[in-house]
């Protein structure tokens, strides 16, 4: 173990190498400075070490941000200061962090070994087959920091092939359009690590992305997003306007699907409003729209919202309602229906299921289902460790001795 244990419990906690800490530092250093950071895995063993125990002041900042904690909880120890003298810390350096994270990273300075000369759709469509490839790394294993620091290493090569090279206006909103696709996905992924703070730093940048491609469909992206961001922090007013957002856009307009989407996300936000009438009519909408939509060709992230994830989503409503043996009947049609591959998504309608089960009282299923869902639980999602932490406080307060129980009890503390 390192003499400073905090920083290094966090850095197995979000499943961080010593280089890969490095990176993400440099990355979020460019974002605040315009130029590309210098911080090397050798630097990290310092800190570890306490060799270095309060790192300069902007690298500190972007320590936290990464990390998503304070310098003092990271177990980094203040220097004393002389009295009167002026810090170069505090609000005024942490305004400019968050100024420069939400609009600097439109101007960065760009690498020498960026190529110039002139894009062309093929060099958007080999972006494009990167994006790919995350998404569906993404959808294999979940939020990890790894998918997340991808998709914001591909935004910055995009960034920084826009501002090498001459572009036409249509590969321009294409390369813009891909950018946004980039940092919504690190925003999915932090947020399926149950990070919401992060996740909106992303997505301010994303909006701003989303606006320059000129794509109807890339801002309601953003917005469902948004919307996913307000209700994990349970602020389903502000979901609930989200939805709205969603549902009035002009790509719901264009397509039944998207639609649907946005009346699916109002349902669910209503619901945990208690307003049950209006849930059910935005529900009931929601399937009228689905049921009109087409196979035509759509972008690559709206695919999720198959049959399966609309019964998933109806389940959620249903739960919030207190319906819970509809929820497990959309449970059961959605674990049916995916496919294998789609391991984190089996992994969290698993563990709802077994959470539904608990909340019906049957409580051995529940732990037999928990169980199961643990058994294929990927490393990055943080929501589905948090579906089975509430099925073991459910089981727990009912008190039972029944022997499965209380040992399914016993053992989960160790994993959840």
């Amino acid at each position: 173990m390192y003499a400073n244990a905090k920083l290094e419990a966090r850095m197995e906690e979000l499943s961080f190498s010593q280089a890969e800490l490095a990176k993400l530092i440099n990355l979020a250093i460019e974002r605040l400075t315009g130029s590309p950071g210098s911080v090397t895995d050798a630097d990290v063993r310092r800190w570890l070490r306490y060799e270095t125990k309060w790192p300069q002041d902007r690298i500190r900042l972007c320590i936290e941000e990464v990390l998503d904690a304070s310098s003092e909880a990271l177990g980094f120890i203040p220097r004393r200061k002389k009295s009167g003298a002026p810090s170069e810390d505090g609000p005024v350096l942490r305004r400019e962090f968050h100024s420069a994270a939400g609009g600097a990273i439109l101007s960065l300075t760009v690498p020498q070994t960026t190529p110039r000369g002139r894009l062309g759709v093929a060099d958007a469509q080999r972006f494009h087959q990167d994006y790919v490839t995350i998404l569906r790394r993404d959808r294999e294993v979940g939020g990890t920091r790894q998918v997340e620091n991808l998709a914001i290493e591909l935004a910055l090569r995009v960034q920084s092939a826009l501002a090498s090279g001459t572009v036409s206006s249509r590969v321009r909103d294409m390369l813009h359009g891909l950018a946004a696709d980039a940092m919504t996905s690190a925003a999915f992924a932090a947020l399926d690590s149950r990070s919401p703070s992060r996740a909106r730093s992303h997505l301010g940048q994303a909006m701003t992305f989303a606006g320059l491609s000129r794509s109807p469909e890339k801002t309601y992206r953003v917005w469902d997003h948004l919307m996913l961001t307000s209700s994990m922090g349970e602020n389903h007013s502000e979901a609930a306007a989200g939805a709205e957002v969603m549902k009035r856009s002009t790509a719901s307009r264009r397509d039944p699907l998207y639609a649907s989407l946005g009346h699916m996300r109002n349902a669910n936000a209503l619901a945990r409003l208690h307003h049950r009438q209006d849930a059910l009519r935005a529900h009931g909408l929601a399937e009228k729209n689905f049921n009109r939509t087409s196979d035509e060709p759509r972008s690559d992230w709206i695919s999720f919202y198959s049959r399966a994830e609309f019964d998933a989503l109806s389940s959620y409503m249903w739960a919030a309602m207190g319906d819970h043996y509809r929820a497990e009947y959309c449970l059961h049609r959605t674990l049916a229906a995916l496919p294998d591959d789609l391991v984190r998504d089996k992994a969290l309608f698993t563990a709802h299921l077994a959470l539904t089960h608990a909340r019906q009282g049957e409580l051995e299923l529940a732990c037999s289902t928990g169980a199961k869902a643990y058994a294929m639980l990927p490393s990055g999602s943080k929501r589905t460790s948090n579906v089975l932490a509430k099925t073991r406080e459910v089981v727990a307060a009912s008190g039972s001795k029944v022997a499965e129980v209380v040992e399914w009890i016993e053992g989960s503390h160790q994993w959840i």
